[in-house]
């Protein structure tokens, strides 16, 4: 019995120490493949989804203007729209291929005007350059309120409202802002007074004493505004840099329009469309400033309808020399 006992520990041990040398390398197995797939998820999440902090431009101007970047709290600010833009990537990447459609059509409207082209970003500002109504009841790509629409000569009725036209609103957004740069001696201060009024601004600078917008302490929007608008630039000129990569075709193009004179009534827009040889639908979608089914028109006034060239929905994204004819403008 002795004998055989004494066989027995004699094996115990070593069984035991392979036993649970092989139950330690599986348990140092498991964790080793789990770390590493940690590990390779880990690396694939930050190739995808890395957010850097942005670099800012040593030198930056508004419409000519200087920026005063060596102001902390100007950085700061500006650092903080251009994060905000350019990490809320959807409404960004529309802005830009909204841009490609529209800032032409502004672009032109200001340089008639005299009008810095940095001020193409105040629409982009305001309103996105879509036909919005804010809850104020400001209407259009430069938002216009009726009272202010109809100072700068635009019809607004309740069959025509010409804020919604982007050609007219444009041209009175052009005489705001130069009776603003008349009054202030500054484009920045211009484009301030369009969000906050000429009349709030005006009780700021004679409160605060400061005649300079980065001097002056405004309500939240308007505090904000410049440094919006100067955020836009930065992205617009140079989309890839913050992270946006797109293709030509990937862009809303200009979309080749003619235009039909009306001095008369119109009494079914519906027919008027048919007539034209397009749809209802179509019609307002390039006019939207004529806000009814009809035109009174009794004074037979003059209004130039703007109506797409023929098969131009499926042709627009197909064909290449709408886009080289849009680049060469």
């Amino acid at each position: 019995m002795k004998e055989k006992t004494f066989g027995w520990r004699r094996f115990f041990l070593p069984v035991l120490l392979i036993v649970l040398g092989v139950f330690s390398i599986g348990i140092w197995s498991f964790f080793s493949t789990r770390d590493n797939a940690n590990d390779a998820f880990q690396d694939l999440f930050n190739r995808n989804y890395s957010i850097f902090a942005l670099k800012l431009p040593e030198k930056m101007d508004f419409a000519g203007e200087k920026v005063p970047l060596n102001y902390f709290d100007v950085r700061e600010s500006l650092d903080k729209e251009l994060l905000v833009n350019t990490y809320w990537q959807s409404q960004t990447l529309l802005f830009i291929k909204r841009a490609n459609r529209y800032f032409p059509v502004i672009e032109s409207i200001l340089r008639e005007h005299n009008i810095p082209d940095d001020f193409k970003y105040v629409a982009l500002a305001e309103s996105g350059l879509t036909n919005i109504t804010s809850p104020a009841g400001a209407v259009g790509f430069w938002q216009f309120l009726s009272g202010t629409a109809r100072d700068y000569g635009l019809e607004v009725t309740n069959e025509v409202d010409e804020r919604y036209h982007l050609k007219k609103s444009t041209e009175a957004a052009c005489l705001y802002f130069k009776e603003s740069y008349e009054k202030y001696g500054s484009w920045t201060l211009a484009a301030a007074s369009y969000n906050n009024g000429r009349k709030g601004l005006d009780k700021q600078i004679s409160r605060q004493g400061q005649t300079d917008y980065y001097d002056l302490l405004l309500n939240e929007e308007t505090g904000r505004y410049i440094f919006r608008l100067l955020a836009f630039k930065l992205i617009l000129n140079q989309p890839e840099k913050y992270g946006f990569h797109f293709r030509v075709e990937d862009l809303y193009p200009l979309v080749p329009t003619q235009t039909v004179r009306v001095d008369s009534s119109i009494h079914s827009m519906e027919a008027f469309a048919h007539n034209l040889k397009m749809n209802y639908r179509m019609l307002k979608y390039f006019n939207p400033w004529l806000r009814e089914t009809y035109l009174s028109n009794k004074k037979g006034k003059v209004y130039e309808l703007e109506i797409p060239e023929k098969d131009f929905r499926s042709s627009v994204y197909s064909s290449d020399s709408v886009f080289e004819t849009w680049k060469s403008d």
